[in-house]
């Protein structure tokens, strides 16, 4: 069968799906994604809203609690007044009048106004405006140069009795402004802020600031004061015209500045008070020292009384005309000696026979440094600790008519030598201290050993480490100087033990007494009286005939000048009927000076202000310079014989024959080495 014939079907070609374009897909997946963002935004954030809402609302629970505690809570004030009842400092924090703005002139408020918050009357708390403006300006910067807290803020700031810098307190200050915005008008904010921040010298509210600067009160400051006040907001003890007048001065220009962009003030206003010349930084002599002294009393209060937990009252010894006399001469002998000998310190004391501390100088000025050289610095006192090797030489039994061999001496690789290699022979002991020979000290000190003048010195008050070798005899050891100044004064109150006290009476702000010194029952003699007649005669030749001639004054006067080795130390001490005083000059880096000595300068300081402090003398006089305590003979019949001649006049006049090369101040020594001296040798 044949087959039939096929015609093979024509095939249609199959439509394909036309693919879409990467940019459609690209778009699709994007608005996928930014719908996921969206929802998963959303999520997040309501999540956030409630958690920042939970946050807050926990915050907040505790806003009752932080509200009820503020109050004004201060370091107790400690008033402190000197001898004469005028008030020399305050320490703690010192709280002024509650006043309100409408008490205060119009530029006090605007002051501070325009340096702190110009914008305060038109905000809710938190200034946004003002927030944005500082930190585009601290971006600008590149560093925190302004901040956008607001005085409401400042003040709940202020609130917190803690000073935590975290989260939650910063969380709460703002809740706490927005609450205080609520509760408060804009002028009780202020009036609120005004009497409880803090402006520098432990004063709280502007009212005890102007009575600390100022010496007035707020409702009577000036345009510059408020100026001044208002500038001390940004940093209370860098901008203090106390204590930084000139960086006080440009702050004020800086505020008087801002009252005028702000409308306050006109430029001719700014022109009257910015060209005033900063006030000058106050000089040593101006009363800057003085807070060496109310340190010093402020650290014995705890003892006397203890813990400070109210406002007291420290009536205390303090002269303020010796006071002053002492500044005055300090200054003026550390301007005249400073670059010529290289010396840039000075300190000293004035102890009243009886104990009492007169005047205190720790140092030249306060502000540079607080260290009170007076009490705390351990300074050799060279020469001036030979009395008392000579004085434990006479209680051994030698007299200051016996002689001595002043020659050079070398015991081992120690090798002192007197001041310009000097040596006199056969010398007396009265003649060798008015000299001051360095070799007989020495020798003095072997003779009756270290030992027994470490015990000497620990009777008259000298409580500092003493290494026990020979060069003690030449004050080799550091000793600070308000023992030195006792040492002193215990010879000038004829051998009764002297202990130096600064604090009268102590008592609350209702007058109660917390605190009254009783004169002292055991009026101890360390040193027999008529070992110490001796010692002073020789000390008043010092002064009279020897190294100390420029500390001569018109009253009965013994001391004794001291230099360390290389001439880094020069001190003067000595006593009258009525005051010992101790002064030092010298560097606080131990550099040594250009041979300054202790019969210059301190000398000088010394005879300056010993002559004010008996023009303004008070006190009880003891008088080891009485001469009739020796019997019906006389002091110069006593001395007469124990010098076997015929009156002081002679024996005087010998010693400024011994002194005739005009030896200055024959105190410099070369150790070569310590030797320790064995008493048994």
């Amino acid at each position: 069968m044949a087959q039939k014939k096929t015609t093979p079907k024509k095939k249609t070609p199959q439509k394909t799906a036309k693919k879409p374009s990467k940019t459609v897909q690209k778009s699709g997946f994007f608005k996928t994604l930014i719908a996921k963002l969206f929802k998963w935004g959303f999520v997040v954030g309501l999540w956030f809203l409630i958690g920042v809402t939970i946050l807050m609302a926990w915050y907040a629970s505790e806003l009752p609690s932080v509200t009820k505690s503020m109050v004004f809570e201060r370091r107790p004030t400690v008033i402190i007044k000197a001898s004469d009842g005028s008030i020399l400092d305050r320490y703690g924090d010192v709280k002024g009048k509650i006043i309100t703005i409408q008490d205060l002139p119009p530029h006090v408020v605007n002051a501070v106004i325009a340096t702190e918050d110009r914008r305060f009357y038109k905000h809710f708390g938190f200034d946004i405006v003002g927030f944005a403006r500082a930190m585009v300006v601290n971006i600008r910067q590149m560093s925190f140069v302004q901040g956008g807290s607001t005085i409401t803020q400042q003040l709940a700031k202020n609130l917190f009795l803690s000073r935590e810098r975290t989260i939650k307190r910063k969380i709460q200050e703002l809740m706490l402004s927005f609450w205080l915005e609520r509760e408060l008008t804009k002028d009780e904010i202020l009036s609120a802020y005004l009497n409880r921040v803090y402006l520098g010298a432990g004063a709280y509210g502007i009212d005890a600031a102007a009575n600390v600067y100022f010496g007035k009160s707020a409702t009577e400051l000036s345009v510059r004061e408020a100026a001044t006040i208002a500038g001390l907001l940004k940093a209370p003890s860098r901008f203090s015209p106390a204590s930084n007048p000139h960086k006080s001065a440009e702050r004020t220009k800086v505020v008087l500045g801002a009252m005028v962009d702000a409308g306050y003030i006109d430029q001719a206003t700014y022109d009257q008070f910015a060209k005033l010349p900063p006030s000058p930084r106050k000089k040593p002599s101006s009363g800057d020292t003085i807070r060496y002294f109310t340190d010093y009393v402020v650290s014995q209060l705890n003892d006397l009384i203890g813990n400070v937990e109210s406002d007291i009252i420290v009536e205390t010894t303090l002269n303020k005309d010796i006071q002053e006399e002492l500044e005055e001469s300090m200054t003026k002998a550390l301007l005249q000696y400073g670059s010529d000998k290289n010396v840039e310190q000075g300190a000293g004391i004035v102890i009243r026979l009886d104990g009492a501390v007169s005047a205190m100088m720790g140092g030249r000025d306060y502000g540079d440094s607080e260290f009170n050289r007076v009490t705390n610095s351990l300074r050799p006192p060279g020469s001036s600790f030979k009395p008392i090797v000579y004085l434990t030489a006479i209680e051994e039994g030698w007299q200051m008519s016996d002689t001595i061999i002043d020659e050079p001496i070398r015991f081992g690789r120690y090798r002192p030598q007197n001041y310009g290699h000097e040596y006199y022979g056969e010398v007396t002991l009265y003649e060798a201290l008015t000299m001051s020979l360095n070799t007989v000290a020495v020798n003095l000190m072997r003779d009756v050993s270290p030992t027994k003048v470490i015990d000497m010195a620990r009777r008259l008050g000298v409580t500092a480490d003493l290494e026990e070798d020979l060069s003690l005899a030449l004050g080799s050891s550091g000793v600070p100087m308000i023992q030195m100044a006792t040492a002193y004064a215990t010879l000038g109150r004829g051998g009764l033990a002297v202990e130096p006290y600064a604090i009268y009476k102590i008592t609350d702000k209702d007058g109660t007494i917390l605190f009254e010194r009783e004169e002292p029952r055991d009026n101890r003699q360390v040193v027999a009286a008529q070992n110490v007649y001796q010692i002073t005669t020789m000390m008043e030749s010092v002064i009279q005939n020897g190294t100390g001639r420029a500390a001569a004054i018109p009253y009965p006067a013994a001391g004794k000048t001291g230099t360390s080795q290389e001439f880094r130390d020069a001190w003067f001490i000595g006593y009258t009927p009525r005051y010992a005083a101790a002064i030092w000059m010298g560097n606080d880096d131990n550099t040594p000076t250009k041979r300054l000595t202790g019969g210059s300068g301190p000398a000088r300081v010394w005879r300056d202000t010993m002559i004010k402090a008996h023009e303004k003398s008070g006190g009880p006089t003891f008088n080891i310079f009485n001469r009739a305590g020796f019997g019906s003979s006389g002091f110069d019949d006593f001395l007469s014989r124990i010098l076997g001649g015929d009156s002081l006049d002679g024996e005087e006049s010998r010693a400024r024959t011994w002194n005739r090369q005009g030896s200055g101040e024959p105190e410099e020594y070369t150790p070569l080495g310590r030797h320790q001296w064995d008493v048994n040798n």
